[in-house]
């Protein structure tokens, strides 16, 4: 029985190489009734990855052998589940290369267990609810844009027929602003929306996930703006879908 309610609560992967901090993170969780598997290194970490498949992952920087930020660059690669950093690095420099490699919050070393619990049943509710709501979404005809087409049933975009590399979260926000044409978004709001947790989070991994799907769009199109900023607000999609 304990089992079972462990699965329906998640799986979650802490990455980390000081062992007490695995166990300390380890014991709360389980406590709270997930099911939890570690690695202790950089190498080790993707490995782990694929055998568990994880709904969470809780990640250090400062690992032997392969940094986090290069553990989490893989993992986003085979993951579109949430990543938490938990660091002893508090430099914002540190955090805007967490979020561009594909993080979806940063904890600060040392930290509050009952914040980190917080946050991790916060980014799993979302995530299930997102699920939940792209099942409802993908049943949409496809959109277009000139030459850009964005098929919400299969959770592709595409120009001219060819596939852009889009991350499940850069997804989210390309789908809810094209959703909404020329409405203005503020990053506080996207966090909302695709996040859903805009008072635990960091809204700076709105602006590096912005950057990310503007270079990936200017890649097949340098010529057309698809997402405008609006200086002070935020950011909106200016294009309007075409038959």
């Amino acid at each position: 029985m304990l089992s079972r309610q462990r699965e329906e609560r998640g799986v979650i992967l802490v990455v980390d190489d000081e062992p007490e901090i695995v166990r300390f993170v380890q014991d709360a969780l389980e406590d709270e009734g997930y099911t939890v598997f570690a690695a202790f290194d950089g190498a080790q970490a993707p490995h782990v990855a694929r055998q568990c498949d994880p709904d969470l992952v809780i990640l250090d920087i400062m690992l032997p052998q392969r940094d986090g930020f290069a553990v989490c660059k893989e993992l986003r690669e085979q993951l579109e589940s949430p990543i938490l950093f938990l660091s002893a690095r508090q430099d914002d420099a540190d955090k805007v290369m967490g979020f561009s490699m594909g993080g979806d919050d940063y904890i600060s070393k040392p930290f509050s267990i009952k914040e980190l619990l917080a946050r991790v049943e916060a980014h799993l509710r979302r995530w299930r609810r997102g699920q939940q709501r792209n099942t409802q979404v993908s049943r949409a005809a496809p959109l277009r844009f000139g030459e850009l087409t964005i098929d919400l049933s299969a959770y592709e975009v595409r120009y001219a027929g060819a596939i852009l590399p889009l991350t499940r979260k850069e997804f989210e926000i390309l789908q809810l602003l094209m959703l909404h044409p020329l409405h203005v978004f503020s990053r506080e709001m996207i966090y909302d929306r695709i996040w859903g947790m805009d008072s635990l989070g960091n809204t700076e991994t709105v602006t590096e996930h912005i950057k990310r799907i503007r270079r990936k769009l200017a890649e097949y199109d340098p010529q057309t703006e698809y997402i405008g900023t609006v200086w002070g607000v935020g950011y909106k999609w200016e294009l309007s879908a075409s038959a």
